[in-house]
């Protein structure tokens, strides 16, 4: 192994630990909040499943390379490399469904009360649960295939042609099929990227627009500077903009990926680095702008 396999490799374990630490604390202190009573916005659901799914990306591919980049070589059998790769999938696609939810119930909390989605305020929390378990269960239906092409390297199946992930390997196919399977899976991706766009830019309307219409106000001491829900406006577009970014560079190295037959490991690790960033920070993003977590922690 050269220094630069070397250095790649303990970024990605830094990164691992770091990550999953940070989302645990997150959890936990979601956990203490819920005992103690505290009273849980509307949004904090959907940032509890965004921390499952976390979970989930760096356990079920960040922990696996790790081990395999530092010489593990029990290597995971046929059904450990499939469910690996199915939740790190599913872990991954709720991640973009929860943020797409995030974005979205958030404008409709800050929409002013004579706009059209006044209704909608009301009537929005009742449809976070249903919404939040439709995403599990389509990104479970839409990632079953890889329950069929991943195998393990270990495996006695002869198959001629492979892509080599570290641990596990999967089937490769001729291009149409690839093209056809990289259609389905990259459309719901699309679709909410788009949602998580548009919602953003209705929020940074409205904070713009509301600055305007209270700037004359401010000047009277009692008035507050920040209100909560523009503050909360303001951790989210924080965290739609970080995720926005390290999807579209994730994407980009993963269709790298996809125009080799055997790609370069160095751009593997690369790409598992790129993809585990938003996992790993979004966690400390919350904490920093989160005023419970102040309270509960430096109280």
């Amino acid at each position: 192994m050269d220094s630069r396999d070397l250095a790649i490799d303990v970024i990605i374990l830094m990164q691992t630990v770091v990550g999953i630490l940070g989302n645990f604390s997150l959890l936990c202190h979601y956990i203490i909040l819920y005992i103690t009573g505290y009273r849980l916005r509307s949004t904090d659901l959907i940032i509890k499943h965004l921390i499952v799914a976390n979970f989930l990306t760096l356990l079920c591919k960040g922990v696996p390379h790790t081990m395999a980049a530092f010489g593990w070589k029990h290597f995971p059998s046929n059904f450990g490399c499939k469910v690996l790769f199915f939740l790190h999938r599913v872990g991954r696609g709720v991640s973009i469904g929860s943020m797409c939810l995030l974005s979205v119930v958030q404008v409709i909390m800050v929409s002013p009360r004579n706009s059209r989605w006044a209704e909608l305020k009301v009537k929005s929390p009742k449809y976070i649960v249903i919404s939040i378990f439709l995403c599990w269960f389509l990104q479970m239906l839409v990632n079953i295939i890889f329950l069929i092409s991943i195998h393990s390297k270990l495996s006695n199946q002869n198959i001629t042609k492979e892509k080599d992930f570290g641990y596990c390997a999967s089937i490769h196919r001729d291009k149409i099929s690839d093209v056809l399977l990289g259609g389905m899976l990259l459309f719901p991706d699309v679709l909410c990227l788009g949602l998580i766009v548009w919602a953003s830019g209705s929020m940074v309307f409205i904070l713009h627009r509301h600055k305007q219409q209270v700037q004359h106000i401010r000047r009277t001491k009692a008035f507050p500077s920040s209100s909560p829900e523009s503050r909360a406006t303001k951790t989210i577009l924080l965290l739609v903009s970080t995720f926005v970014y390290f999807y579209t560079l994730s994407s980009v190295f993963q269709l790298l990926l996809s125009l080799f037959e055997n790609p370069n490991w160095s751009l593997v690790k690369v790409s598992i680095i790129i993809a585990a960033c938003f996992p790993a920070v979004s966690p400390f993003l919350l904490m920093s702008r989160d005023s419970s977590v102040h309270s509960l922690y430096f109280a």
